[in-house]
């Protein structure tokens, strides 16, 4: 848990250091692919989580990988190195793109249906986020063949589950509790 506090302070500032000198969106940009090439990369996360690679080599990797980066990005990565804190690299891109897109006023929906969505129905589930929580949205699409039909939405803290498996499954409880 103290790991996780520890990201989102280092990601509050480094926001507020883009903030201040009106890069928010590039680092933002730098931040995005910190997070998808560790994803991406079993070989990296366990590079930077290895109290046995020394950190200059660290250092030296991860400024080859992203050396377009800018300014305020590259100084994360010296400032942790310096306070031996590299292996939260990943959390503090994580917490800064989540701070950014709050920042902006922008949102995740996660929709989760047994089949891909088509456009059309992107543009309703984002105007019915709109409609709820006053914000605009980014859809995340899940494809799960196990809920059979329909789809799962969420938004932030809301779940609106209108999936085929969970009305089987409820209806599956009643018989069983009559």
């Amino acid at each position: 848990m103290s790991g996780s506090r520890a990201a989102i302070r280092y990601a509050k500032a480094v926001l507020s250091l883009a903030t201040d000198q009106k890069s928010t969106e590039v680092v933002n940009s730098d931040m995005k692919s910190i997070t998808n090439a560790i994803a991406g990369n079993e070989d990296l996360n366990q590079m930077l989580q290895s109290p046995v690679v020394r950190s200059s080599d660290k250092k030296a990797v991860l400024l080859a990988i992203f050396k377009d980066a800018n300014v305020a990005t590259t100084n994360l990565i010296d400032v942790l190195i310096a306070n031996k804190r590299l292996p939260l690299l990943n959390d503090v891109a994580s917490s800064y793109v989540h701070l950014y897109d709050q920042l902006k006023g922008r949102q995740i929906a996660s929709v989760t249906t047994a089949i891909p969505l088509t456009e059309e129905l992107k543009t309703k589930v984002l105007t019915k986020v709109k409609e709820l929580t006053g914000k605009e949205a980014e859809v995340k699409s899940i494809i799960d063949e196990s809920i059979i039909g329909g789809f799962i939405l969420r938004v932030g803290d809301i779940q609106y589950n209108a999936s085929i498996a969970n009305k089987l499954d409820k209806l599956k409880r009643e018989f069983t509790l009559n």
